[in-house]
């Protein structure tokens, strides 16, 4: 059973799966889709980091119990101290990128707390600075279809100036933040039921077809698949 809910730290939503039987080794995998955004992650007394998606991710082994904050997409870098193009398409243990001891200690603290994933939470909102308003900007113009040429002008910024802000906030280049933002925005106008003809139009597909090659190679399955499967 998955839940979530808004966090206290701006833009970022809080989460726990819990499996529903984890005796069935046939229950249907958890997929998860590429988003912009990056999880701190805790699951049976281990601190993860999951990095930026650029493909579907299908975790393995057993089914387990999962909490994480998911980050703002453009914020968590700051926070964990890291470029997020270091931790592309990865899953790395918290201990590879802060002090093992610190990592313990944190660890503990999240083992011990009644809810795991409001303890997380807690360690988000102590580590996060402030939002940068420019990378805020950025997510925002690209979210609502805007070209990236014109929202780099939009910025002051330069062609390579935005995509160095982008490798390092986002793990990758605008234009692939921007088509990872539309099928996000695709997959909630078709899951609401809008045709998908439609939804290409409003997600700003050049036609149905072109929606579902985007959707397919990035998150390798069908549009249809995943919205079976939600």
């Amino acid at each position: 059973m998955y839940e979530e809910r808004a966090s206290r730290l701006s833009g970022a939503v809080v989460w726990r799966r819990t499996p529903e039987n984890p005796a069935n080794p046939s229950a249907r995998p958890v997929l998860v889709l590429p988003d912009g955004c990056m999880d701190l992650l805790w699951s049976e007394g281990r601190l993860l980091v999951a990095g930026p998606d650029t493909r579907a991710h299908v975790p393995g082994g057993p089914p387990c119990r999962w909490a994480g904050v998911r980050f703002h997409p453009g914020t968590a870098p700051a926070a964990l101290g890291v470029p997020a193009h270091e931790l592309r398409d990865r899953r790395v243990e918290l201990a590879d990128l802060w002090p093992a001891a610190e990592v313990r200690r944190l660890g503990g603290r999240v083992a011990a707390a009644a809810d795991p994933a409001t303890a997380l939470e807690e360690i988000a909102l102590e580590r996060s600075p402030a939002p940068d308003p420019a990378l805020r900007r950025l997510v925002a113009a690209l979210d609502a279809g805007r070209p990236v040429a014109a929202t780099a002008d939009e910025l002051g910024l330069g062609a390579r100036q935005l995509h160095r802000r982008c490798l390092t906030a986002f793990g990758y280049g605008p234009k692939t933040l921007a088509r990872i933002l539309r099928m996000q925005r695709a997959l909630t106008l078709a899951g609401a039921g809008v045709s998908l003809a439609e939804t290409a139009a409003r997600a700003g597909y050049a036609d149905q077809p072109h929606l579902a090659r985007d959707v397919r190679e990035l998150a390798g399955r069908t549009l249809g698949e995943l919205l079976g499967g939600r």
